[in-house]
């Protein structure tokens, strides 16, 4: 199924094609391969300094880490993603080797996913990025170096929604809505209020 978004200047179809479903395909198996391009396609994400401060635990359906990962998922989030064929642990090393915070290691860190999610979308996959995950038990789960804060667990395969329960079969098939765009953009002038005065 093709859910175009209605946007408000054309845009190429990896972005307005792209959404986040919540049913996948439990006989779908990612290859090596795909799994590979997908986090190949993070690494050449942006990256203030170079510094690249993302981390992922890559994990696939039938391996025991991905059941170890889908544990610590939240309720509603667990109710469909046990049908994914990857899920992806994302990290962000907010703090470097020498204490100091790496501040933009966050915002890297999306631009990584984002990065990783178009790719999927071009290799005919669908992502879904999950915020609703226990995160210290995931970092403890995998024993992640405190440097690195847990993100989103990012569920990937392909779409299918036999098999979800009619509450969230009705969440898929709902339109996709987002906010103007000029609620979105702040005017580069300053309002006439505070504008200094001679």
């Amino acid at each position: 199924m093709t859910r175009i978004a209605a946007t408000s200047a054309p845009l190429h179809p990896l972005l307005s094609e792209r959404w986040s479903p919540r049913g996948f395909d439990p006989a779908h198996q990612l290859t090596g391969p795909q799994l590979t391009a997908l986090l190949e396609a993070a690494r050449w994400s942006p990256s203030a300094n170079n510094s690249q401060p993302w981390r992922f635990v890559a994990t696939r359906r039938g391996e025991p880490a991905f059941d170890r990962l889908a544990g610590t998922l939240r309720d509603t989030n667990a109710r469909w993603a046990g049908s994914a064929s990857a899920l992806l642990l994302v990290l962000a090393e907010t703090v470097d080797r020498a204490g100091a915070p790496r501040w933009y290691g966050l915002y890297d860190t999306g631009q990584a996913v984002a990065h990783l999610v178009t790719q999927a979308q071009a290799e005919g996959l669908s992502a879904h990025q999950m915020g609703g995950f226990d995160k210290a038990a995931a970092a403890a789960e995998f024993g992640i170096d405190p440097r690195f804060t847990p993100v989103v667990v990012v569920a990937v395969g392909r779409w299918h929604t036999a098999d979800l329960p009619a509450d969230l079969a009705e969440r898929e098939a709902a339109p996709r809505v987002r906010r103007p765009l000029e609620e979105l953009v702040l005017p580069a002038d300053p309002p006439v209020c505070l504008q200094r005065t001679a």
